[in-house]
């Protein structure tokens, strides 16, 4: 497989919010499961993260190296393998949605966005802004600067450790693509604050969650990544017929 993007993801704000399985038929690829081993639940995060020092088969483009990014995903499994599905993706340059839409069909949309990351005696706070349809909605969370690897067997690693993300082609096809990176390290989460309306981003059926907690919150450090070229499904069993 070929490498088509290099760049670092850092600073990964994760709610995560138990749903019931049905919300998400519309989103699921053919021959694709939405995951519920962690607990018997289908679940959806809200991330929100850094992009940076940004490649694209090697290539650096110019205002498009730096950015910050908010998805909307949940899990889902193949044979084996568990990995994310994408609801819908912000980011803030029109150029980075229209590459991700005709290359791997994701639900990108650009608007508007600022990110930035303080830290002080033993606190780190990261905090995104964007702006959609003329409204301003916040993502912030607060962890201890005290860095740790969890468990391979506690949520936080389940969360933020996914191989694989799949998707819908233009074709109307199954494609997944494989994503690489070293386990990450979280920070302890302390507190978040969260000023969205999940209606207006993502549809009416999402309104629930804004009177929600999320049930899980992780608050990982992030390294540099690779992601590579879609394969459809067929391709996948071809390298990896030992899936399960």
């Amino acid at each position: 497989m070929n490498v088509f993007l290099t760049a670092e993801w850092k600073h990964l704000i994760n709610l995560t919010y138990e749903v019931e399985p049905s919300l998400l038929e519309e989103y699921l690829p053919k021959g694709i499961e939405i995951d519920t081993a962690l607990n018997g639940k289908a679940h959806v995060s809200l991330v929100a993260f850094d992009f940076l020092n940004t490649r694209v088969k090697g290539i650096s483009i110019p205002f498009h190296v730096n950015f910050p990014e908010i998805n909307l995903r949940f899990y889902v499994r193949y044979k084996g393998h568990v990995g994310v599905v994408f609801i819908r993706e912000f980011v803030p340059k029109h150029c980075i949605a229209l590459v991700a839409n005709r290359i791997y069909n994701e639900p990108y949309l650009a608007t508007p966005m600022t990110s930035s990351l303080q830290t002080a005696n033993d606190g780190v706070v990261s905090h995104h802004r964007f702006k959609y349809k003329g409204q301003i909605f916040d993502i912030q969370a607060t962890g201890t600067n005290s860095l740790f690897t969890p468990e391979e067997t506690t949520m936080e690693h389940y969360f933020k450790e996914h191989t694989w993300g799949f998707g819908t082609a233009h074709s109307g096809k199954t494609m997944c693509y494989k994503v690489e990176h070293p386990v990450w390290r979280i920070y302890p989460f302390k507190s978040f604050e969260l000023r969205i309306e999940f209606g207006k981003l993502y549809g009416k059926k999402w309104e629930f969650l804004e009177h929600t907690q999320p049930t899980y919150k992780v608050f990982a450090e992030g390294s540099a990544v690779k992601v590579f070229g879609a394969l459809t499904l067929t391709e996948f069993d071809k390298l990896y017929p030992q899936s399960v």
